[in-house]
């Protein structure tokens, strides 16, 4: 049997088929085009699944279930996005809307992020683990726990947006209507302004070079470009960043205690130059230093397939 994940994004929408080892067979995707009627993204959700059907003789009957990871607050329960508000989707039946368009019921929905822990904890860096979290490094912190083998949604479905957590107090305004957030330090956002900064405080810095005189040309990358041209600007950039996110990630581990804690996201293209400066910060802060099992920190392996992967899996 066979297994379809949906992952819902807010650029595109991208279905897998998915087989009884947790393998992607096919993938394809369509553009979302945010704006228009909701509707017409789910139909294009089964047009998808349909059509990965066809081009692997296939039909609805060898599949056992089909599932959907999407951004928001979402009631796993009844299948409805309670809260999408970049979508303008407010209680929005999309399990039921799905099942119409296909004539196929056994669907699942869940939170992208939590589709995304959940998969690489069945088939990805942290596969085997029963208890796992997993941090996303994009435009915010996204974030994922599984606890006992299982996507922990808390009792109304908003739990793990471990962003919104406050490490500088009266910091950086955040979208959420805190200041001081997590995301707004380590994500790859918070990052690119604090390159930004750094540039217009220091106007002989080779980060200047590398993003061609251009400071809108800066991104995530930028700040490791310069450090590997020796530039000390950058140099300081990033070990206050890793600063950072490393206060996070401690506090993640003292509050939870995974086996594993899996980091994904662009900037983790850095690799080792990333995990493990951020693996000595946590181990040195953290509370279970004299224990001799401690969390394990790994870089995610499955990309933007975790989240089909997950979702499929649900």
């Amino acid at each position: 049997m066979y297994r379809l994940g949906i992952d819902f994004g807010g650029t595109n929408i991208a279905v897998g088929l998915v087989d009884s080892d947790m393998k992607i067979i096919e993938k394809k995707s369509r553009p979302t085009m945010r704006g228009r009627d909701v509707d017409l993204m789910v139909i294009d959700m089964a047009e998808i699944c349909n059509e990965l059907l066809e081009s692997n003789s296939l039909t609805l009957n060898d599949v056992e279930s089909i599932g959907i990871a999407s951004p928001g607050t979402i009631n796993s329960m009844t299948g409805e996005v309670e809260s999408y508000h970049a979508m303008g989707m407010v209680n929005y039946p999309m399990k039921a809307k799905l099942a119409k368009a296909l004539g196929y019921d056994n669907i699942k929905l869940a939170n992208d992020a939590n589709a995304a822990a959940y998969g690489e904890a069945l088939a990805g860096a942290a596969k085997g683990a029963s208890e796992a979290i997993m941090i996303t490094l994009g435009t915010g912190v996204g974030g994922g726990l599984i606890l006992g083998g299982k996507i922990y949604e808390g009792f109304n479905f908003s739990a793990a947006e471990l962003g919104h957590t406050v490490i500088i107090k009266d910091g950086e305004p955040c979208p959420c209507g805190r200041k001081g957030c997590w995301e707004q330090y380590a994500s790859a956002t918070g990052l690119i302004r604090q390159t930004k900064k750094a540039m217009n405080d220091n106007p002989k810095s080779l980060l200047w070079q590398v993003c061609g005189g251009d400071i809108e040309k800066v991104n995530g990358k930028t700040v490791f470009d310069a450090r590997d041209l020796g530039d000390e600007v950058a140099q300081s950039v990033i070990d206050n960043y890793f600063e950072l996110l490393a206060l996070g990630l401690t506090n993640m581990v003292n509050i939870f205690q995974p086996q594993i804690l899996c980091i994904g996201g662009g900037i983790c293209g850095q690799g080792e130059a990333l995990r493990k400066p951020i693996e000595d910060l946590v181990m040195a802060e953290q509370y279970a230093k004299s224990t001799p099992n401690k969390t394990k920190i790994v870089i995610a392996e499955l990309g933007n397939d975790a989240g089909i992967i997950g979702a499929a899996m649900l």
